[in-house]
């Protein structure tokens, strides 16, 4: 059975007055929210949001401000000497992406978003009257950057496995040929997390003249960095810039993004990763890289990588399971994410089902584990025989 939903508070509760209101009262009402929250989450299998850093190791980056200026390596009066954690993050990341640090460029976001308006900002600088190659299978997150940047946005169909198709977007190239393609290739699609190939859709774009090839990793780059499948996704494949992500496989309590690009010009011997020349942001916020910094000190390489093996031996359970109960699931190769036939209201309003037309998801991280798979199965299976009833 389902935890109870937390209480909502009583209209107007939360209003600001013009006296201070009791800091205990209010402290209490945010420990039962945290509280409601914990016990709920492992009903809660479409959005993989979980903690990995308990509350104890959180408290001490409460107590200071972090404001990181400039590029990630420089150091100032106005630093913490945090930015080395950052500087410690982005060479991680670099050799996920498959680039050492003297190839690239970037800083670590706010936020996912954030990163991915820095990363077309940054291409659309490099091909200014390009237009934007967009498949319908991206996270509408790139619809909306495109929007912010008011760049030219041409969808592209995408393939039964999810993926863009080569073919649409060479003949949409050759339609404005001459005129450069920044091609937006994701790796996890929203859906059914599948894995864009940087290099086929590449030459499906040389048409067009020059091509920027950036990559939306943000849900699928560390997965598909650790997967034992042979996948095309990252700069050492072609790409020219890429956004990546952690913070809900990891378990961080809140978001953070990745912005890395390739260096235009040929960096000095021993140079390191500095902010992209006409940055999109000048002072950032620093929490996000000391939580990443965290967390993947305390996991290791190695714990990254059994992380992941666990998440996807749980998502090749599930298609098992969802076939046997016959929901007929379907699972990009490496993946954590499975989709299947969209259930009747009573199973998603249950687990919280994400899902579009006819096909709901799950993602296998955080709290999604075999035992969490058997009860949606059983759950999946009395509404199959209901429905045949």
């Amino acid at each position: 059975m389902n935890a109870p939903p937390a209480p909502l508070p009583p209209a107007g509760s939360l209003a600001i007055g013009y006296q201070p209101s009791g800091f205990a009262a209010d402290t209490d009402h945010l420990h039962e929210l945290v509280g409601s929250l914990h016990r709920d989450t492992w009903e809660f299998l479409s959005f993989p949001d979980h903690l990995g850093l308990v509350a104890g190791e959180l408290v001490p980056l409460l107590s200071m401000f972090v404001d990181h200026r400039g590029d990630p390596h420089s150091r100032s009066s106005f630093d913490l000497a945090t930015q080395p954690y950052e500087e410690a993050v982005l060479e991680y990341f670099a050799a996920v992406a498959g680039a050492s640090p003297a190839d690239v460029q970037g800083y670590v976001a706010s936020s996912h978003h954030e990163a991915l308006l820095h990363g077309l900002a940054t291409a659309r600088r490099r091909l200014p009257t390009a237009s934007v190659y967009v498949c319908e299978q991206a996270h509408s997150s790139v619809t909306r950057a495109c929007e912010l940047l008011q760049l030219n946005r041409v969808a592209v169909r995408s393939l039964p496995d999810g993926t863009m198709d080569p073919v649409d977007l060479r003949v949409q190239t050759r339609v404005r040929s001459g005129a450069g393609a920044l091609v937006v290739a994701t790796c996890g699609t929203p859906l059914q997390g599948a894995i864009d190939s940087v290099a086929e859709l590449r030459a499906a774009a040389a048409a067009s003249g020059r091509v920027h090839m950036h990559v939306d990793a943000t849900a699928g780059g560390l997965v598909a960095a650790h997967s034992d499948q042979v996948l095309s996704w990252s700069l050492a494949h072609g790409a020219d810039s890429i956004t990546l992500s952690g913070h809900c496989l990891l378990g961080l309590p809140g978001q953070a993004g990745i912005a890395l690009m390739r260096r235009v010009n040929k960096p000095a011997a021993g140079s390191a990763i500095t902010m992209p020349e006409h940055a999109v942001i000048c002072g950032r916020g620093g929490l996000a890289a000391l939580l990443l910094w965290m967390r993947l000190r305390s996991l290791g390489r190695a714990g990254v990588a059994a992380l992941i093996a666990r998440c996807q031996d749980v998502a090749v359970y599930a298609v098992d399971r969802f076939e046997r109960v016959g929901a007929r699931p379907k699972h990009f190769p490496g993946s954590l994410t499975v989709t299947f036939d969209r259930p009747p209201a009573w199973v998603i309003d249950k687990w919280r089902l994400d899902y579009v037309g006819n096909l709901a998801r799950i993602v296998t991280t955080g709290p999604l584990t075999h035992r969490a798979v058997d009860e949606l199965a059983s759950d999946l299976s009395l509404a199959h025989r209901e429905a045949v009833a």
